[in-house]
């Protein structure tokens, strides 16, 4: 396998196609995802001719490790995540590690020249996240983030709506992740309620995505005014630890909420918004929903119904009201998944998608995946809000360049 001999380009070319080397770095839940995401592409999107090789994977456990070798076939496994960026048949690298190693993982990528795609959120903050940008920038590396809920077939189709002036003039937008996973107050402490390996709370694990999937739909956040709060305040000590059988502070945010104002680039300029999340919701499960109101008609998705979009675009007459339109072929990567429309894609789905969008990149074709950029421009608000959350005050943003926002074109026009 030759080593990368430009940037964003890799691979080589066997039997009319690429060959890619994959490495992987963690081998929890979203490690095997992505291993399966790349198993899956040749047959999903044969036209893009690239071929996944699954060469090596660190874990610092054993059963990780056992795991990447005996079931998802890797041909190497290592303790060392280190190796497995100079491992010279490695070509692209998935960082599928805990938070508090995403951007020292990330820029260590970046210097070996590997291509990578990245869990969120990149960085624990606004400053890891710049970091880990600026490596990349410098190494000229492509990069995709794992905001996976912007690839619903569903979602993409309304961010459409909006870019081709379907809703008229956007005004308002609502959007919540309420999640319940950390509902239960005697569920013990892990690395997701401590700021060391976290970072904040909630903002980071789900309004992360919230605001990315904004971005994508409306274009980039110019100003937020932010509140937070922790309810469940202590939480009991991991089992099998000298902690366990103590109560120990949660030490950051279970709920948070923003007003937001979309800046003028955005498609949906000077619209204002609310946003929600919510780790400890009773009831929902995983409530990723968004309602879009424009002078002409109006949207709303909600991720429980993936693959359901409702649309109202008239005002008058007996069709009045929000019309439910089932993803089908009309709705982009749909028919890749399913035959017709009712025959519903699961969440799993939208990582093959991100695994088509970051390899396609990283093999020297279009980059139209998320990039470190859109990272950075979520990590901003999220310690924006922060900021706004400690003095009670709007804090404006600054404008990122390179992201894949949905913006105006440089006339003022609709892009």
């Amino acid at each position: 396998m030759a080593e990368n001999s430009a940037p964003n380009t890799v691979g080589t070319t066997t039997v009319g196609a690429t060959t890619v080397g994959v490495g992987l770095i963690s081998v929890g839940w979203m490690g095997r995802l992505h291993s399966r995401s790349y198993a899956l592409l040749p047959l999903l999107y044969p036209e893009l001719g690239i071929r996944p090789r699954l060469v090596a994977a660190a874990d610092v456990a054993a059963a990780g490790r056992d795991y990447a070798k005996d079931v998802l076939g890797y041909e190497k496994v290592v303790s060392d995540y280190r190796e497995v960026l100079a491992d010279p048949d490695v070509d692209v690298v998935s960082i599928c590690a805990p938070n508090s190693l995403h951007a020292e993982i990330g820029i260590a990528a970046a210097e070996a020249g590997k291509p990578f795609w990245i869990e969120k959120p990149v960085g624990r903050g606004a400053a890891e996240t710049e970091a880990v940008a600026a490596a990349a920038d410098a190494a000229g590396v492509a990069t995709t983030i794992g905001f996976n809920y912007r690839h619903v077939p569903a979602v993409q189709h309304a961010r459409q709506l909006v870019l081709d002036g379907s809703l008229g003039r956007i005004t308002n937008v609502r959007g919540r992740f309420f999640g319940g996973f950390s509902s239960n107050p005697e569920d013990p402490l892990t690395w997701r309620f401590v700021r060391a390996t976290s970072g904040s709370g909630v903002l980071g694990d789900l309004m992360g995505h919230l605001v990315d999937l904004m971005h994508y739909v409306l274009g980039p956040i110019g100003s937020i005014s932010a509140a937070t709060g922790t309810y469940l305040t202590e939480r009991p000590g991991l089992p099998g630890t000298p902690d366990a059988g103590k109560l120990l502070p949660v030490e950051n945010e279970d709920y948070a909420t923003m007003l937001v104002r979309f800046d003028e680039s955005a498609v949906g300029a000077g619209a204002i918004g609310n946003l929600e999340a919510s780790r400890i919701a009773v009831g929902p499960r995983s409530e990723y929903a968004f309602e879009v109101f424009g002078t002409e008609g109006s949207l709303r998705w909600d991720f429980e119904r993936l693959n359901e979009l409702e649309v109202a675009l008239a005002r008058t007459g007996p069709h009045v009201g929000y019309t439910r339109a089932f993803a089908d072929g009309y709705f982009p990567d749909y028919s890749r998944f399913q035959p017709s429309s009712g025959t519903s894609m699961g969440y799993d789905d939208l990582k093959v998608i991100e695994a088509a969008k970051f390899l396609t990149a990283a093999t020297g074709g279009e980059a139209t995946g998320s990039n470190i950029h859109d990272a950075v421009t979520s990590a901003r608000v999220l310690s924006a809000a922060e900021e706004s959350a400690a003095s009670g005050q709007w804090v404006d943003l600054p404008a990122e360049p390179g992201t894949t926002a949905n913006i105006r074109t440089t006339e003022g026009a609709r892009a």
